[in-house]
């Protein structure tokens, strides 16, 4: 039917006004006018396909979108997903909680107590991760934290997952509510936390000197991709966390650039969109930042030279700019720590607007 796949997703697939998404058996379909899908859904029966037509992009993978056309906000939600992880728990008379992870970060706990809840720890923890990937930036440190323990939960760990859920319990109607700027402008916000579980796994675990990379990608100030995961490596200061941090997230943000770039041409976007498209990294530590950017390698930087500072040949062929910003209005800060209630809600409302 002429479509051809994507370089860099073979599940995204277009032509000259048409793109579709491909989840097993689920499509998405993206048209300038229904008149251009009607006759692509015809095409398809015509050709012995039995398709089920949900009309408008309203639901998909259980992700509810809700368009509010007066003031041009999209709310994204999973109330049905919250729902049932709530009463898989047992928590449907719990009291509600204002964040879902408390400051301290979760350790191993290897002399407490095992778990004695009777629900299926890696069940809940699974429905939780799929919300926080899709919709629900704001719990996911808090999930990254307890998919640590899927293999042997202790009654900490349940506790810290209860604590989720009843931050949940409070915010089942919420998800993210936002507004495409109307140019497709890409942005990059990294952020680490430091040694971060220093104290709270046993000193003699190397994950106790572990540092933690959150990043959020935004296409037209949208929550496109975001991440909270420890580093694979010790990193020896907070310049090189923060650093690996920026590294790691631009391994997302350079192939999403050249996709977005391939999708506007293929599909044919207007010059005048297409010329708003542009790639940036924002960083808030100072001498991650002048490392970035002045490519200036120094006897504390050089032993992770290799491993880190591949991407300064797209930075310098201008793929992408580096901008420094100032850490209160990093929209990562909520994905590397748990925060106190009045700058965990902060962060949460820059990202997910409320």
């Amino acid at each position: 039917m002429g479509f051809k796949p994507s370089a860099h997703d073979m599940c995204l697939m277009f032509k000259p006004n048409l793109m579709l998404i491909i989840y097993v058996d689920d499509v998405g379909v993206a048209a300038p006018s229904l008149k251009i899908i009607d006759k692509f859904i015809a095409e398809l029966e015509s050709r012995g396909f039995i398709l089920t037509r949900e009309g408008t992009f309203s639901e998909f993978l259980g992700i509810k979108f809700d368009e509010d056309k007066k003031t041009g906000t999209i709310t994204l939600t999973q109330k049905g997903l919250i729902k049932k992880v709530i009463t898989a728990a047992g928590l449907d008379d719990s009291n509600p909680n204002w964040t879902p992870a408390s400051s301290k970060a979760l350790g191993i706990d290897p002399e407490g107590p095992p778990m004695k809840e009777n629900w299926s720890y890696p069940s809940i923890v699974g429905m939780l991760l799929y919300l926080s990937t899709n919709t629900r930036p704001d719990i996911s440190y808090a999930v990254s934290q307890v998919a640590r323990f899927n293999h042997s939960p202790k009654q900490s760990h349940a506790q810290a997952v209860k604590m989720i859920l009843r931050y949940l319990k409070g915010t089942h109607d919420k998800g993210m509510i936002v507004k495409p700027s109307g140019k497709l402008a890409l942005d990059d916000w990294a952020d680490a936390d430091f040694c971060g579980l220093f104290r709270s796994d046993p000193d003699a675990s190397p994950t106790s000197v572990k540092s933690r990379t959150g990043y959020i990608i935004t296409l037209s100030g949208v929550p496109l991709v975001w991440r909270s995961q420890l580093q694979s490596e010790i990193s020896l200061s907070t310049t090189e966390s923060e650093y690996i941090a920026l590294s790691q997230s631009l391994c997302t943000l350079l192939p999403v650039c050249s996709l977005l770039i391939e999708v506007a041409q293929a599909i044919g976007l207007s010059p005048s969109l297409q010329a708003t498209i542009h790639c940036r990294a924002l960083q808030d530590n100072q001498a991650a930042y002048l490392l970035a950017t002045m490519n200036r390698i120094t006897n504390h930087a050089k032993y992770y030279l290799v491993k880190w500072h591949w991407f300064w040949d797209n930075h310098s062929k201008g793929h992408f700019s580096i901008h420094k910003v100032s850490t209160t209005v990093m929209r990562a800060d909520y994905l590397t720590k748990g925060l106190v209630r009045d700058l965990f809600e902060k962060c949460r409302k820059l990202n997910q607007g409320w």
